[in-house]
């Protein structure tokens, strides 16, 4: 293929879709991090340099052949899993939880790149089952045992919500594929029972979250403060929003941890319930755009890659947004180019360089 019909083969509305999401991430963080004296904190600079080096690791996923990623799914999920002994081992502890790998200057979270290589070793497989589906034990067994190896050992960090969404890319390939009913309902009856053991085994501080997620008001200088914040702040901001760098709950620093997992709430007060509606109508299309791109799959690997892949944007955003609005519990879920983060900025990159690799390989033949 040529150089010039190669380049008519990349998804330039998917790019131009993420670069807007990118754009409007750095304002909303640049208010976010300025300070109550007009001081900048500088996140928003920080932002953009890691954005640059997410843009060349997407271009990179999008040069690389995504069948090749079929290939090296067992030996990319074995070194992630060393880098999560790693964190358990000699990882760096902050604010009470040990998540953390430092190389050098450089800090990055093993958890949050585990997401794609769970997607990856879902996608590989599953897609070498020749039974056809819905999907018994026999079927699905490997496929969950890979999944809930690294969201155990996540579990331990701890970092219950990456946890969660770790489990749940690897669910989510597998609900894609289908599953028998009589398999669905023991699953389901199975959860319930095993709900009290679940309860007994999580640490103090989030049996909190989750009693604090029920009733905000038991503790609203303590465990409840977050959220009682986060929902004045979404609240206040009315149908307009307040305006660019106007936000009380910011300016006044009411609102914890509003440069990270509380910054939509940043969005909900300056920019209202419009500036809400239009962010999340933006990332509706992008997970739309992911599916669309599963469907037209050249392979059955490219489709449950796509599906696994679109499903970690999915569970980042109804995850967060549920999380600042008081619909779920705070698990510490970062939203997609919008909370400040190195690891996430890079890995919601390449999740786009991926579905950009399965779009313009949709006509091609093997590798």
């Amino acid at each position: 293929m040529s150089r010039r019909a190669w380049l008519g083969q990349i998804d330039y509305g998917l790019v131009g879709l993420v670069l807007l999401l990118s754009g409007l991430g750095l304002v909303v963080l640049w208010s976010a991090s300025h300070g109550p004296d007009g001081e900048v904190a500088g996140h928003a600079a920080r932002q953009l340099r890691w954005m640059a080096v997410g843009l060349a690791a997407m271009l990179v996923a999008l040069a690389l052949d995504y069948r090749h990623l079929d290939n090296w799914a067992v030996a990319l999920y074995l070194v992630h899993l060393v880098l999560l002994a790693a964190v358990l081992l000699a990882g760096k502890t902050s604010m009470g939880a040990q998540r953390w790998l430092q190389l050098g200057g450089l800090r990055f979270q093993p958890s949050e790149f585990m997401k794609i290589a769970m997607a990856i070793m879902a996608a590989h497989v599953l897609s070498r089952e020749a039974a056809p589906p819905p999907y018994g034990v026999r079927q699905i067994w490997k496929p969950a045992l890979a999944a809930l190896v690294p969201a155990a050992m996540i579990l331990l960090q701890p970092d219950l919500g990456t946890a969660v969404l770790v489990a749940g890319v690897g669910g989510a390939a597998i609900l894609f594929q289908g599953l028998r009913r009589r398999l669905l309902a023991v699953l389901g009856a199975g959860v319930v029972a095993l709900a009290p053991l679940g309860w007994s085994m999580l640490h103090d501080y989030q049996r909190q979250r989750i009693l604090t997620f029920l009733n905000p008001e038991r503790d609203p200088l303590g465990a409840g403060y977050h959220i009682i914040q986060s929902k004045i702040a979404v609240g206040s901001g009315q149908v307009l929003g307040k305006g660019f760098l106007q936000g009380t709950q910011v300016r006044l620093q009411f609102l914890p941890e509003r440069h990270t997992d509380f910054i939509f709430s940043v969005l909900g007060e300056e920019w209202g319930l419009a500036g809400c509606g239009l962010v999340l109508l933006l990332y509706a299309l992008l997970i739309l755009w992911g599916i669309d791109i599963a469907a037209k799959a050249k392979d059955p690997f490219g489709r449950l890659l796509a599906v696994g892949v679109t499903s970690i944007l999915f569970f980042h955003v109804g995850v967060n947004v549920g999380m600042v609005s008081g619909l779920l519990p705070v698990v510490g879920v970062p939203l997609p180019l919008f909370s400040y983060g190195g690891s996430s900025v890079l890995t919601t990159y390449v999740i786009v360089g991926i579905l950009l690799s399965i779009r313009a390989r949709r006509f091609s033949r093997g590798l």
